[in-house]
């Protein structure tokens, strides 16, 4: 049964750091256990976990802050996601790629075009990547690709709010990956991803 704490720790890591709307916002711990049917004290304690984590910053006699993401983050967030994602693919070339799901995420961002459905846009983005690592057999390396989630979205959100046309341009990345993948081609897997993780640094750090 989901404690009150992770049902708080859920709702704010899903719905309310990822909306690039509420950056640098402080959040009132009365109105989040309100909306979701809560006491105060699992609120306060899913804030600190989330402190831990350096996603909201806990400042004297104002609250929990959401901390938008630093120059330096995102650029450490995608060399990080270069390293892990870039491993993943070797490991499942030759032959041990999960096509038919990558294909099948890859149609289901197709059907999510516009800003109203930028958050599930990245969401299944995140589900994308997130395949190939778990495909990969190598579970603690998994979970840790699992932990960078939330930072994932809210650079992915921000990133489609900074740049017109740039989901477009995600969709074609994501087939340059798949297909590299697909011919079992190592190297032109590689390619892709940088080339990914790289336009969408220059589109983040553009904003």
């Amino acid at each position: 049964m989901t404690s009150g704490r992770e049902k708080a720790y859920a709702y704010l890591k899903e719905n309310v750091l990822t909306d690039p709307d509420r950056q640098d916002e402080f959040l009132s711990e009365q109105e989040l256990a309100d909306r979701l049917g809560l006491s105060r004290t699992p609120i306060r304690e899913a804030l600190l976990l989330l402190a831990a984590e350096d996603l909201v910053r806990l400042v004297p006699r104002r609250g929990a802050q959401i901390v938008p993401l630093s120059g330096r983050e995102i650029t450490e967030l995608m060399e990080l996601r270069g390293i892990v994602e870039r491993y993943a693919a070797e490991r499942i070339i030759p032959g041990r790629a999960p096509l038919a799901e990558l294909t099948e995420l890859l149609d289901r961002q197709r059907a999510l075009s516009g800003p109203e459905h930028a958050k599930e846009f990245i969401a299944v983005d995140h589900l994308f990547h997130a395949t190939m690592v778990a495909a990969a057999g190598n579970t603690l390396l998994s979970r840790h690709y699992d932990g960078l989630r939330s930072r994932q979205i809210r650079a992915g959100v921000v990133a489609l709010y900074n740049q017109h046309g740039r989901q477009q341009a995600v969709l074609t990345e994501h087939q340059a990956i798949l297909e590299a993948v697909a011919a079992d081609d190592r190297q032109a897997a590689r390619t892709a991803i940088d080339g990914h993780l790289e336009t969408t640094l220059k589109v983040l750090l553009a904003g």
